[in-house]
């Protein structure tokens, strides 16, 4: 099992620091991001904590997941890979093959 977590269902209010102190309790945290909106900088209300290894992880999964949070209860799950939302590949359309011009000429 991986040692990167999804932390979900995040108060507005938690911090970088906050993860942290939890998320210590259990292990060594490696790395903590609370997912912020590049242009408001408010939390997206979700992050990731990065244990140092997947046993500290799976401890982490067990003993915080569903549990209060600054007033929430936080969802905590392996994190997935990222899948690309824009994958290369032609996204397609064109303007099709109707129209152009000045209007319809009348002959």
């Amino acid at each position: 099992m991986p040692s990167k977590l999804y932390v979900g269902n995040l108060a507005y209010s938690v911090s970088n620091d906050d993860l942290q102190d939890l998320f210590s309790q259990v292990g060594q945290v490696q790395s903590v991001a609370v997912i912020t909106d590049k242009f408001s900088g408010q939390s997206k209300g979700f992050g990731f904590v990065e244990m140092s290894t997947a046993e500290e992880a799976a401890n982490a999964i067990r003993q915080f997941n569903d549990t209060e949070l600054k007033g929430r209860n936080i969802k905590v799950n392996e994190a997935k890979p990222r899948e690309s939302s824009f994958g290369g590949g032609n996204r397609g359309g064109g303007r099709g093959g109707a129209g152009g011009g000045r209007g319809r000429s009348r002959w």
